[in-house]
Order: structure tokens, then C-alpha cells, then sequence
């Protein structure tokens, strides 16, 4: 599918902004350009954006309800009550546990953690789960990551006589559960300054304030589960702005020098062992493996690994998790596969239409939301897959940049037992009978609010430049814009009226890709680039027609003491004549 190549010049403001950092930036403009782009105005916003320190995280009692919370704790520790803290399966959630869990046992040894499994529990908090912990005599649950919409639950609870503390950053409804207290920065009157933390972030700003509290000064502490946090930012896609950013940059500097004993089995198994891990990797194979445990089999799994104090121990339990990945991948790959097969044999699901609505009662639970995933990249459409579960058909939805796909699924909200999620990702179950008339009324709000620049991919472009000024100083700048991720994108560059040099050549086993040397006309360097499944480009580029390209620019392998450039090529155009 052709993407859509967005390039705003700055404005004569961001003009002016830009020309006051070049002195911070040894006079380089595309890189103060990049910098106006993400807000950083000043000279020394440009010190807090190269080294985000923890002293700009914010103080956490400016979160609604914080005090409460702090306050409730307390009363427990102090009453010796017995402590559950309870999370969701997905990685945000075993983080959030596992951190929390973590922190207190330093200082209190009546509590435990519960994870429930996505087969008997469901998501979110169950009654199994409460009455486990009635049963157990547990007085003050602390949910992570889930929570927001639990009013019958923690009513439920409440009657068992067991207290809810809730730390969610799910979007919630008008109506909120009664629970001691609630941390969410999205309350709808919320003041926090980031209203985009991760549930693992709400955990840490409460264990801050919890610190904070009590007087605790031993940071390192706090600061050492901060690996826990990138790993959660990373794979649960939110910003990586403002003080996500620190966490993020904090979190990846403790992974790669002294991670947590589980996390460090899992990058052993990844092979990251003295690599420089990025959020990239993190999203790519620590995050999954993490999130494998919860899809084949269960979360606590996870959780062992990540609270475990032993590092044979840990390897162990990272080996079996590591094995429910490759299971993971397996299904994965075949359910997608029938998904796709369905959709060729039935082409009314997305011919003429704007959203994909897809069931096979068949389908395995942990796995749905990937194959949404695999749809939406494939017919950028936002999907909804289904499968049946517990008398119910239950869902995950996956949208494409910039339709917020929460709302649609509120839309059909009569129509479902349950639902919650973010604007990019959303979890459901409904009533089989119901997934028609659901089908009929998600196509129909999609089709009244989807733009039509959200029905192509689009690639914004962040500078205009020429290959002159791709230099290794540029590379090493690039690397401080580090962590990437949403609100904080690696940079994509345009450079018009490019040439083959003579020597680009196909490569790949169907020959797909193009392996590409090319030139322009402002210097005499030679550029390497890779083009993956681009192979329909190959003639024109190989008779020296002139190209557009935009593309990121990357490391490539060494060559003798020196580091290589390589453009990673995200789009191609023939120039214009």
C-alpha cells in the first residue's frame, strides 16, 4: 500500500527557535530542527533532552488521590494486615507486580502477588481472584494495571471485607469503583503532568510516594526497578514524552548495566548479552517473551522470573518462558494464516469496507490481539478478531494511526459484557448473537469518523537533506535522541533526485529486498542503504532513474576502527521529471 510522505517546513517561529540552539548543536541545523520538532526550545531544554536526569521526574503526590493511597498503605503496615498486589497478564502488568512486590518486601513481609490467568480469571480483577484473597486473609489489595472499571467487583470485595487501592492508566468511565483510592493520570480530573504513564509508571510514582512517606533515602532501591519500567513503556506503545522518557532512559541505562536477575536470563536468551539493548529490542524479543507466559500459560510465571533472587533459578524459569515465545510464534503464524485465508475465501468481510470484524470460536485467547495486529498492518483497517471463550465470544481490537478505536468499540457498548483498553488497542467480550449486530455498528461508526488520511499509511518526515550532510558526527548526535518510540520517533529523513551508483543488486531468498549503493549530487560519498520488499523498484533504480527516498539513518557493521552509516529505506518514490 502507497504510503502518504507528510513534510512541514518550520514555521518562521520554530525558524527562529531553531537558529537560538544551533550553538548547543556545534551549528548543525538538521539537528535543531529535529529538536524545535519534539518541543525542545531552549538551550537548556536541550541539556534535559540529551541526559534526562531522575530530578526531573515529578512529585508524585500531585497525583489525584495519592495521599489516600500512601495513607492506606501505611494503616496496613502498620496494622500488620496481609497484602496482596494483583496485575494483569501482559507485560505492563507483570512489571507493575513485580516492581511493587519488589519494592515492599524490603520492608514488609505480609504480602503476596496474584496474577490471573486469561482462561479461568479473565482479565482484569476477578471474583475467583477476591475470594482467594478473602480466603487467604488478605485486607488491602493493590491492583496494577487494571482495575478502572471493576465497580461490581471491588463492591463485591468490599463486602469480603477487603480494600482496594487501584493503580490503572486505562481510560476510565464517568462512574468509578469505590476503592480507598484510585491512581490513574487520566481521571477525567486529573492535573498529573504525564497523563500518559504505563501501569508499571503509576506503580513506580506510588512506590516514590510511598518512599517519600516514610522518609526512605535509600534510592537506589526505587531507582534499580527502573528496568522494569522501560520494559513496560516499551511494550505496552505509550509516549515516551516527558517523564516516560526519564523512566525510559533510566530503566534502559540499569538493563544494560545491572538488570534485574530475571530480565538479565531473558536477554541472555536473546542473545543481547554486551549488546547496546533499545527500546526496539525490548519491543521485539524481551517484551514477547515476557508477554508469552500470560498468552500460553500464566503471568505468574513471569512474575517468578522477575522477582526471583537466584541466577540459575532465573535462567531456568527465562528457558521455559522463552519456550512458550516459540509456541507462541507457531500459533501465531497459523492462526494469521487462517485469518487471512477466511478473509480471501470471503472478500464482503473487507471489500467495500472501512473496518474488519473477523470470529473463529476456534482461535486460541492469548493470541488474538497479534493476528489484529497482523490485519491491521496488512489492510490498514482498524480489526476486531474474535474468538469464543467461557460461553462468550471475547476480542481484541488494533487501529491504525490516528482513529481512536476506544471510541468506536464505546460506541457498541449496549452490546457488551465487558470492554477497556487505550485508543489504539482495545479488549472485548460480548454475546455470540450480539457479534453481527456489533459487526454492523463498528463498521458504521468507523465509517462516520475515520478521516481520510487515516485509511493510508503515512510516513512524516522530520528533515529535507542531502547526503552531504549524513556524516558519522550526525550518527553519534542521532544516538542522544535515544529512547525512540511514540512522541519521540527515530528520525525520518527525505533526500530527492538520488541515483544508483551502479552496484545495487537484489538480494533475500525470493529476491525481494534491494541491496543499494547510491549517490546524489552533493558529494562524492557513496551511501549504503537496504530496501526491504521493495523489489518493484529494482528496474527503474538500476536504469539510473533519479528516486525519493526517506528512510532512517542507522549504524551499519564496522569497517576497521570506524563505524559505517546504512540508510534504512522506509519508502520510495521516482523523482519527479
Amino acid at each position: 500500500m502507497t504510503a502518504n510522505w507528510n513534510y512541514q517546513p518550520l514555521t518562521h517561529q520554530q525558524q527562529l527557535e531553531a537558529e537560538s540552539l544551533l550553538t548547543k548543536v556545534s551549528e548543525t541545523p538538521v539537528l535543531a530542527e529535529l529538536l524545535v520538532r519534539r518541543g525542545v526550545t531552549t538551550p537548556d531544554a536541550v541539556d534535559d533532552f540529551f541526559s534526562p536526569g531522575l530530578s526531573q521526574l515529578h512529585d508524585p503526590f500531585l497525583m489525584q488521590d495519592m495521599d489516600k493511597a500512601v495513607n492506606r498503605l501505611n494503616k496496613a503496615m502498620g496494622a500488620k494486615e496481609r497484602i496482596m498486589v494483583y496485575g494483569d497478564y501482559d507485560v505492563d502488568g507483570v512489571t507493575a507486580v513485580a516492581l511493587v512486590y519488589k519494592y515492599l518486601q524490603n520492608y514488609y513481609s505480609n504480602i503476596e502477588y496474584y496474577i490471573p490467568t486469561r482462561y479461568e480469571d479473565g482479565y482484569g480483577i476477578s471474583l475467583k481472584g477476591i475470594d482467594y484473597a478473602a480466603d487467604n486473609g488478605v485486607k488491602l489489595i493493590i491492583v496494577l494495571d487494571c482495575g478502572i472499571k471493576a465497580i461490581e467487583e471491588i463492591e463485591y470485595a468490599k463486602k469480603r471485607g477487603v480494600d482496594f487501592i487501584i493503580c490503572d492508566h486505562h481510560v476510565p468511565d464517568e462512574i468509578l469503583p469505590p476503592a480507598a483510592a484510585i491512581l490513574n493520570p487520566k481521571l477525567p480530573e486529573s492535573t498529573y503532568p504525564c497523563p500518559y504513564l504505563s501501569g508499571c509508571g503509576v506503580g513506580f510514582k506510588f512506590m516514590q510516594a510511598f518512599a517519600m512517606s516514610n522518609g526512605l533515602s535509600n534510592h537506589n532501591e526505587l531507582e534499580s526497578l527502573l528496568d522494569l519500567v522501560a520494559v513496560s513503556i516499551a511494550a505496552d506503545i505509550v509516549p515516551i514524552v516527558g517523564e516516560n522518557r526519564v523512566m525510559a532512559y533510566q530503566g534502559l541505562r540499569r538493563l544494560n548495566s545491572n538488570p534485574n536477575l530475571g530480565l538479565r536470563s531473558i536477554i541472555r536468551l536473546c542473545k543481547l548479552t554486551n549488546k547496546d539493548i533499545t527500546i526496539s529490542d525490548v519491543i521485539f524479543k524481551i517484551g514477547p517473551r515476557i508477554n508469552a507466559s500470560g498468552r500460553m500459560q500464566s503471568g505468574m510465571e513471569a512474575v517468578e522470573l522477575l522477582v526471583s533472587r537466584d541466577l540459575h533459578e532465573a535462567y531456568e524459569k527465562g528457558k521455559d518462558i522463552d519456550q512458550y515465545n516459540k509456541d507462541r510464534k507457531e500459533l501465531d503464524k497459523q492462526i494469521t494464516d487462517e485469518a487471512n485465508s477466511l478473509i480471501e475465501h470471503n472478500v464482503n468481510i473487507v471489500q467495500g469496507k472501512r473496518s474488519i470484524v473477523i470470529y473463529n470460536k476456534d482461535w486460541h485467547k492469548g493470541i488474538i490481539g497479534i493476528v489484529a495486529s497482523r490485519l491491521t498492518e496488512l489492510y490498514y483497517k482498524p480489526a476486531v478478531v474474535l474468538t469464543y471463550s467461557k460461553g462468550v465470544a471475547t476480542g481484541s481490537s488494533r487501529s491504525v494511526q490516528g482513529f481512536d478505536i476506544y471510541s468506536a468499540v464505546n460506541s457498541t457498548r449496549d452490546l457488551l459484557e465487558n470492554f477497556g483498553g487505550h485508543t489504539y488497542a482495545v479488549g472485548l467480550t460480548l454475546k455470540e448473537e450480539n457479534i453481527p449486530e456489533f459487526s454492523r455498528r463498528f463498521e458504521e461508526y468507523v465509517v462516520d469518523n475515520i478521516q481520510p488520511n487515516q485509511l493510508h499509511p503515512h510516513i512524516d518526515i522530520d528533515a529535507v537533506i542531502e547526503f552531504a550532510d549524513i556524516t558519522p558526527e550526525l550518527l553519534v548526535s542521532l544516538k542522544k535522541f535515544n529512547p525512540f518510540g511514540p512522541g519521540n520517533q527515530k528520525p525520518i529523513f527525505c533526500t530527492r533526485n538520488v541515483f544508483d551508483f551502479g552496484t545495487s543488486r537484489l538480494v533475500g531468498k525470493n529476491l525481494e529486498h534491494i541491496k543499494l549503493e547510491l549517490e546524489d549530487n552533493s558529494t562524492s560519498h557513496v551511501i549504503n542503504a537496504i530496501a526491504f520488499n521493495m523489489s518493484k523498484y529494482f528496474e527503474h533504480i538500476h536504469s539510473h532513474k533519479p528516486i525519493d527516498i526517506c528512510y532512517t539513518i542507522e549504524q551499519g557493521k564496522r569497517s576497521g576502527n570506524s563505524e559505517t552509516i546504512q540508510l534504512m529505506i522506509r519508502d520510495i518514490r521516482p523523482s519527479a521529471e
